[in-house]
């Protein structure tokens, strides 16, 4: 990444935690473009991914098996801080050098998943609760690279759904293309 991780994550953070913020109790049990997700399992995968990656920052091991409830008392101050904590751990560029141990991959490529998961799981809980999203451009541009390298395992492994076949289009260009690379439909949902 031509720009500094901790940059791209403290520009895209503030955006999706204002949708997190934005997203009422009642709305935990909608539907999201992420397959089998509702909004309550995606919003604990993020917390998972922002805790997790704090984790990683630091070339630590973690557990991804584990599938904890973060959404009791104070869920949405819980992630701010959390996300907070992740552009913190980011911060050191030593945390971009060398291999992740438990992941195998270059150091800046786990940041850039972090990023990735923070960029795309706005979006999706933004559509999926109705809400406006508009992610930080700079991680967006960035994130085309990213998702060009890890595109074709992650659709092997089940990560990244097919592009869809057609493309309609849209006022934001750059983020139709991420999500469609992505295997999201930028104009989800989809009416008959």
């Amino acid at each position: 990444m031509s720009t500094q991780t901790s940059d791209l994550l403290a520009a895209a953070a503030p955006r999706t935690v204002d949708v997190v913020r934005g997203i009422s109790d009642d709305q935990l049990d909608l539907p999201t473009p992420c397959r089998d997700y509702l909004v309550r399992d995606l919003l604990n995968h993020l917390f998972q991914v922002v805790v997790n990656f704090q984790e990683l920052a630091e070339k630590r091991q973690v557990e991804w098996a584990e599938k904890p409830d973060h959404l009791g008392d104070g869920w949405r101050d819980r992630f701010e801080v959390e996300t907070g904590r992740l552009v913190a751990a980011w911060s050191d560029p030593s945390t971009l050098e060398g291999v992740s141990p438990g992941m195998g991959l270059p150091q800046s490529v786990i940041g850039g998943m972090a990023l990735l998961d923070l960029t795309v799981h706005g979006w999706d809980l933004a559509v999926a609760t109705g809400q406006p999203y508009h992610p930080a451009p700079e991680a967006v541009a960035e994130l085309h690279a990213l998702v060009e390298q890890l595109g074709p395992n992650a659709r092997k492994m089940g990560v990244f759904a097919d592009p869809p076949a057609t493309i309609t289009e849209s006022p934001t260009p750059d983020l139709a293309h991420l999500l469609t690379q992505t295997g999201r439909t930028p104009t989800w949902p989809q009416t008959p």
